[in-house]
This record gives structure tokens, sequence and C-alpha cells, in this order.
């Protein structure tokens, strides 16, 4: 996986990148600009996005904060990255200091991009998120069971409905006959 390359149908990757600013500069490297001018959003400016983001998907963390569970602790507990694919960029994540910007794939809203990232983001690591395979048991409840023969069958036309539909198309045809013979007759 190249982490520069976001891909139109990327799931599931998680891009970390160290930001190193004075923590006092964090929020308003991290905030998108409130303005409705053409201010430019400095973390999306510095992550090389070609398009916009969507900054639900992304979060600033204060690595001190995590405490003991450390980034890496975080990324497992946290986001559903499996340990044996954390372990080993544990120490590089041990060594992680200050802020962290935590970027999901669906950041980039299924818009294909090659990121470029530029001081003061630096990029750390990228994974995956475990996906549980998809599973295909047996549904609970009783009622969700049968065939489709056991569904009821659509009721058989009456006689005398049919007799009707044949009665009036009878009707119609004769009514165009006469129509026709007044119109040649005349």
């Amino acid at each position: 996986m190249n982490p520069k390359n976001v891909t139109a149908n990327e799931r599931g990757v998680i891009r970390i990148y160290g930001i190193d600013l004075p923590a006092d500069q964090i929020q308003l490297f991290a905030g998108r600009p409130q303005t409705g001018g053409d201010d430019p959003w400095p973390l999306h400016a510095s992550l090389g996005a070609t398009a916009d983001l969507n900054e639900d998907s992304i979060e600033i963390i204060d690595v001190e904060a995590l405490g003991e569970i450390g980034l890496a602790g975080y990324l497992t507990l946290g986001n559903g990255v499996t340990a044996a694919d954390v372990e080993p960029y544990r120490e590089l994540l041990t060594g992680v200091q200050g802020h962290v910007a935590i970027v999901f794939s669906s950041a980039f809203k299924g818009v294909a991009q090659t990121l470029s990232p530029a001081p003061p983001l630096r990029f750390v690591a990228a994974f995956r998120e475990d996906a549980a395979p998809p599973t295909f048991e047996a549904l609970p409840d009783d009622s969700a069971k049968g065939t489709l023969s056991d569904a009821p069958r659509k009721k058989p036309v009456s006689d005398a409905a049919m007799s009707g539909r044949v009665a009036t198309i009878a009707l119609l045809v004769m009514a165009l006959l006469v129509w026709l013979m007044i119109k040649i007759a005349g």
C-alpha cells in the first residue's frame, strides 16, 4: 500500500502524520477556517490533498494524552488495527511526541488523489483496519425460514371476472365497427 495514493474505493486505511508544531498552534493548523472566503485550511494544504476533505474523519490527538495506552494501543484498541500489524511499528509509534493527525479513508470522500504531505506534517505510518470476513449464518427467527413455494399463490381469475373482460372487449370491438360503418356511409 502506497500511503500517498488514495483510490476512489479505498476503505479502512488509517494514515498517521506527526504535526511538527508547538501545542499552542495545533488548533489553528487543524481547524477549518470559519470564514466564507478563500482562506486555505492549513491541514488540507499540508496534506497535499487535491479534493475537499471530511474533517469528521480526521482526528488530532496529543500523544501524551493517551497515557500508557500510547499510540499503538489507540490504534489496536480504538481503531481496529490488529496487534500483529502494529507490532513492527511499535518502537516508531512509541517515539512519536506531540500531536498527530490520524486520517481515515472516509476523509477523502471517495475521491481518488495523490497526497503530497509537506511540513509541518510528517508521515509516520499507515495501517489497515481489521475487517472481519463476512459470515453467512442462519437467521435466528423461525419466521425467516421457509421457501418460496410456501408463499401464498396468486388467486386465479374467476369465471365471472373473465366473462366480464371478454364482454367489455366485445363491446369495444362492436362500437368500433359501428363507428366505421357510420364514417363510411356518411
